[in-house]
């Protein structure tokens, strides 16, 4: 099934829909085409390139969306970088460190997680940073938006026109 994605107002990642819906927003002046591919759509009265990319037209009200805590989503604010050596890394290469250690009363949230390299995770150990005289690129918070990323998506299978959308997100 071919998907496309939405970009808001601000050429900001909104969402990915089928076809068949960004067609119809197309048809009801709620968006315009960014990028198309080659494939053709014929109906009785039209004809037009299957979307790849569209933009809504207007701005749309935000929704206070409180993101959900998760892997996933520390990796994609800390931009896929280790905390420590500040080196960027797969996914798979990444896992999550407390900057207070649990056992020392840590919590896991958003104010005390970085995103760490197992060789920096391992050397850190049960220590803080600063016991550990590995100093963090910058503190860890709740982000306030995160790029959207496609749930069926990985990005080995994102189309390569969505990447310059998504960062380093994909």
């Amino acid at each position: 099934m071919q998907r496309v994605l939405v970009l808001d107002a601000f050429y900001q990642p909104s969402r990915v829909v089928s076809w068949e819906r960004a067609v119809c927003m197309l048809y009801d002046g709620k968006c315009e085409v960014v990028e198309e591919t080659d494939e053709v759509l014929r109906s009785p009265s039209i004809t037009m390139h299957m979307p790849s990319i569209i933009r809504m037209t207007r701005k749309t009200r935000s929704r206070k969306v409180s993101i959900k805590f998760s892997r996933a989503n520390v990796l994609l604010r800390d931009g896929h970088t280790c905390a420590y050596c500040r080196k960027e890394f797969e996914p798979h290469q990444l896992n999550y460190d407390h900057v207070l250690p649990r056992s020392r009363g840590g919590r896991t949230e958003w104010e005390n997680i970085v995103a760490a390299c197992y060789k920096c995770n391992s050397k850190k150990g049960d220590r803080t940073p600063d016991e550990a005289k590995m100093p963090l690129q910058r503190q860890p918070r709740k982000p306030g938006w995160l790029p959207v990323v496609p749930k069926k998506f990985d990005a080995r299978t994102v189309p390569e026109s969505w990447k310059p959308y998504f960062g380093k997100a994909a």
